[in-house]
């Protein structure tokens, strides 16, 4: 082997191929697949509970609340955490809000961040007086602690926490645990949760960190630390952390945009000062034998369906979330952007991608219900 063909593979061992996909039909997400119910809402979380249905929350704007050009978002404030309840993933009841920051909150979570006037967001909607949204929430029913828990993070740079169902059931009412009875358990945005097969708890945040719950699920049992990942050179700003198991393998979900290159080609490697064209919203994937680490090379997953979760359906068939993200590509050909969807998935060689042949059976199924 020649020595420019060793140092190329030493290289490839270190840093993931940032090479994104785009026009790859296989990777996408299927045309079919369309919203389940006409419900302003992004980062969708599903889950299958014991009792048999299945559970959807998410980021949703405030209830009620007048938008200007009556485009609806929750960058700046919202009211809390709402849940929908299915037996066949089909059709989807609401359950309501089930916390609020007006009733549930700790005064730290209810305090918020005053904005300054004028702001706006990331895509020219004008903001109100105060950063105090709840985004990202997740729904996980912990099969070892017989309990279900909620994770979710407040904008603002306010941080992350979790709430425990006081009455065992998914819609609670929630109490925050003692870890965050006071203030955020970790400090960024996109707090996850994963129940390993050996019932250990973990708390995985954005920026790569994880850190084991004690037994109790009182607190984190150790210090946020970073994951030993096969980074992208150099590393973009990556958001949408989610674990989760296949074949005795830990899968390390991450979400990251794609842009354009001048070649026409696209990369995962964003220049945030420079690069203001975003293309598309992808997963990506990379497996480990150990939970820390290290992960290996990422791969690109699901184009254009970034910051979900993966979820088991009663007949054992993968599925990931997606919510139509409006911003790069995805806002010029999804007519309806910001509602929840999902997608069935399959293994193609040890890879995550989209089941069209599934797909195309289910939105098939949805229109007749």
């Amino acid at each position: 082997m020649s020595c420019f063909a060793q140092e190329a593979n030493k290289l490839a061992s270190i840093y993931s191929d940032p090479a994104a996909p785009v026009g790859n039909p296989s990777l996408k997400v299927p045309t079919v697949v369309k919203p389940l119910f006409n419900t302003w809402l992004r980062d969708t979380y599903v889950t299958l509970g014991p009792d048999g249905n299945y559970y959807m929350t998410g980021t949703t704007a405030a209830a009620g609340r007048k938008f200007e050009n009556g485009k609806m978002h929750c960058w700046d404030y919202n009211d809390g955490i709402y849940l929908w309840r299915s037996k066949d993933l089909l059709s989807w009841q609401s359950m309501g809000l089930i916390w609020s920051f007006d009733k549930h909150a700790a005064d730290w979570q209810k305090r918020g961040k005053p904005i300054k006037p004028g702001s706006k967001s990331v895509n020219g909607d004008v903001l109100d007086s105060m950063y105090r949204a709840l985004w990202a929430p997740e729904i996980h029913y912990l099969k070892s602690k017989k309990k279900w828990v909620i994770v979710a993070c407040i904008n603002g740079g306010i941080g992350s926490f979790m709430l425990i169902s006081a009455s065992g059931k998914p819609e609670g009412p929630y109490q925050n645990i003692e870890g965050n009875k006071a203030h955020a358990i970790f400090p960024n945005i996109d707090l996850s949760i994963f129940e390993d097969t050996d019932g250990k708890v973990y708390l995985l945040g954005h920026d790569h960190f994880i850190a084991k719950m004690k037994d109790d699920l009182s607190d984190v049992a150790e210090p946020f630390k970073k994951l030993k990942e096969t980074p992208y050179q150099p590393e973009p700003y990556i958001e949408g952390i989610y674990l989760t198991k296949h074949h005795h393998k830990y899968q390390l979900l991450q979400t990251v945009w794609s842009v354009p290159k001048a070649d026409g080609t696209y990369t995962y490697l964003r220049d945030e000062k420079k690069d203001k064209v975003l293309y598309s919203y992808d997963v990506v994937v990379a497996e480990a034998d150990h939970i820390y680490g290290p992960y290996g090379p990422r791969y690109p997953a699901i184009l254009e369906g970034g910051h979900n979760n993966t979820f088991l359906d009663k007949q054992g068939n993968w599925w990931s979330t997606t919510f139509f993200n409006p911003r790069g590509i995805m806002g010029t050909h999804y007519p309806l952007t910001c509602r929840p969807g999902i997608v069935p998935l399959k293994w193609v060689n040890g890879r995550l991608m989209p089941d069209q042949k599934k797909a195309e059976l289910f939105y098939k199924s949805l229109k007749t219900n």
